[in-house]
């Protein structure tokens, strides 16, 4: 679902216009959106209803969509709805809350128009715990350069009407291309036609128009399509595909045959971090498509790393809950949404096989995996250890359980790890949690749903009674779980090592901010400064203006948090400040900051064997 990347945190009037005629089946929806005629940065949608045989019907936009996990109300990015009959007379409208609208005299209704304005110009920050929509699930409406049509955000429904056909016609620039992993129906260069099953269908397929800028290529017989829009041109899709197609092939031999999915296409959005452009960054999921949102500024190497990490969990979705899910999730309720139990398989699971699918494949080596295993269970530690996972998810859009959503991606992960080495141990390395996927998948599917309380009685049929019992103890249970256990089972044990920490970082909370509006990089107030800074005799307020004769501010920042990832112990730096209005040159050397850190390494070689089914399987 949406996979985030926490970055250094920096700080109507209906117009007439032709939107093409489309003569709607009684049995459709018929959908244009006009991205050729933006006015105020705002798009017109236009639907023909179906048949409504009541006197009152509700059109709505969704308030959460799958993958989420919040209250978007996209709704509210809509206004000026309007409804009319065969004539093109006004019908009765009432808005009856963000997202949905009455429309009275409903029997006679032919159409409704609605304006939309884009949600990427009203992000205040990182667009996750802010109310900000997250990025890659947002939309953004930049005319004649690009369109970030994520279609719930453009495209209701019909009360009642989900499980209908869907035709949307999207008038658009010549010099604009759509991509996406729909089929464009019409031969026209200013007009696409796509046609969906169901809304579900259509809410799962993004399309983004920006000039032409893709690569496809074939992965064991699954077509993909990567697609770039880069404001200045600074990456193009040629420059990143190489990386993504090693990566994805990596992918497709650790799944076999648990995955069928014929095409699938990756967007990738650079935002140019003004204002106005997109802050939250990451990347959301769909069946055969992943949205992502990444800085432009990013140096390349930094780029390529983000989307190996965004882009593997997200494919990995496609065993869940993609074909593997509740009933909460196949019958969706866009604006009233029951979540699922299992939070714990649909983004813990698929974070882990993100994680081991790499050393699986050769991509990273033991030491790297078990770092990674290291530092997820110390950021596990940071969250709520001893709330259930299974009432948190099921609760996950409300305090307090909202906050702890964040912990999928840790200890949701260190959960199908530890399934894994219980399948791998009683199996005497035979099995992991990858068969077991392949199981439920095979059990259920695209289109047979579970039920959410019986999932954990299935599980167990399917493996050993110690995985139920590790279900009901620690996943449905408040009982920490006791990783070295498990860990010890394939003979890998804690060991305690001191780290270089990250200059610029603490965690994921930064020792600098930027101003906006002058793009200046300054040292916080609010924290305590870690040794880099006190041995330079930095101070709170004081401007960095360069380091080493490298010019920074917020145009290169992720330049200066990759290039000091490189610094050692006693490097010579020269860095010269702004402070109170006077410019100073500090001449020292690089302290980093080092900490106490929790690391493991395989040193039971009687367990070798099962240590390699495990990573190697």
């Amino acid at each position: 679902m949406k996979k985030i990347i926490c970055t250094l945190a920096l700080a109507v009037v209906f117009w007439g216009c032709k939107t093409g005629t489309t003569s709607a089946a009684k049995n459709n929806v018929a959908v244009n959106i006009n991205l050729t005629d933006v006015k105020d940065d705002k798009v017109l949608v236009t639907v023909t209803a179906p048949d409504i045989k009541t006197d009152e019907v509700i059109y709505s936009i969704p308030k959460t969509v799958p993958g989420t996990y919040s209250t978007d109300n996209y709704g509210k990015y809509s206004d000026n709805f309007k409804a009319f009959d065969a004539k093109g007379n006004a019908l009765t409208v009432k808005r009856l809350d963000d997202n949905s609208w009455s429309i009275s005299d409903a029997k006679k209704l032919k159409t409704v128009t609605y304006l939309v304005g884009d949600t990427f110009d009203t992000e205040k920050g990182t667009g996750f715990g802010n109310d900000d929509i997250f990025s890659p699930a947002g939309t953004n409406i930049n005319a004649g350069v690009n369109f970030l049509v994520n279609t719930h955000g453009f495209v209701g429904y019909f009360q009642d009407k989900l499980d209908i056909p869907y035709k949307v016609t999207i008038t658009h620039p010549e010099t604009l291309w759509g991509a996406t992993s729909m089929t464009d129906e019409d031969a026209s260069k200013t007009s696409d036609v796509f046609t969906t099953s169901r809304y579900a269908v259509l809410v799962e397929n993004p399309i983004m128009y920006s000039k032409p800028d893709y690569t496809t290529f074939n992965v064991n017989g699954m077509d993909i399509l990567i697609a770039v829009y880069s404001p200045t041109g600074k990456f193009t899709a040629e420059s990143i595909t190489p990386e993504m197609k090693t990566m994805m092939t990596a992918q497709k031999n650790f799944l076999g045959k648990v995955n069928a999915t014929k095409k699938y296409t990756v967007l990738l959005y650079l935002s140019s971090m003004a204002k106005d452009d997109a802050h939250g960054f990451g990347a959301l999921e769909h069946p055969t498509a992943t949205t992502v949102v990444l800085p432009e500024s990013m140096p390349k190497d930094q780029l390529v790393e983000s989307m190996k990490d965004v882009v593997s969990h997200e494919f990995f979705h496609i065993v869940t809950p993609l074909t593997i899910h509740s009933k909460e999730i196949q019958y969706f309720d866009y604006n009233a949404p029951k979540m699922s139990e299992h939070l714990w398989m649909y983004e813990g699971v698929t974070e882990y096989f993100a994680n081991l699918f790499q050393i699986n494949q050769g991509l990273i080596d033991e030491a790297e995996f078990y770092t990674r295993i290291s530092d997820k269970i110390e950021h596990a530690k940071g969250l709520n250890d001893t709330m259930s996972f299974t009432v948190m998810s099921k609760n996950v859009l409300e305090q307090p359980y909202k906050d702890q959503y964040l912990n999928v991606y840790e200890k949701g992960a260190l959960i199908g790890m530890c399934i894994d080495i219980i399948i791998r141990e009683k199996s005497n390395g035979e099995r992991g949690i990858l068969d077991l996927m392949h199981k439920l998948s095979e059990e259920y599917g695209v289109e047979k749903p579970f039920n959410d309380n019986e999932l954990f009685d299935k599980i167990t049929k399917l493996t050993y009674p110690e995985v139920g019992e590790f279900l009901k103890t620690y996943v449905a249970g408040t009982t920490p779980i006791p990783y070295d256990q498990y860990l010890a089972k394939v003979g890998v044990s804690k060991a305690s090592e001191k780290k270089a920490g990250s200059v610029f970082l603490k965690g994921q909370v930064p020792y600098v901010g930027v101003d906006p509006k002058t793009k200046e990089i300054s040292v916080r107030p609010d924290i305590e400064l870690n040794p880099f800074f006190t041995n330079l005799n930095l101070k709170p307020g004081d401007v960095i203006l360069s380091i080493n004769a490298k010019a920074y501010n917020l145009d290169n920042i992720y330049d200066l948090v990759s290039e000091s990832e490189n610094w050692k112990e006693n490097d010579s730096i020269t860095v010269q400040i702004k402070r109170a209005g006077a410019n100073q040159t500090i001449k020292g050397t690089v302290k980093l900051p080092y900490e106490e850190a929790e690391i493991f390494k395989a040193t039971d070689a009687s367990k070798e064997k099962l240590k390699n089914a495990w990573l190697k399987g």
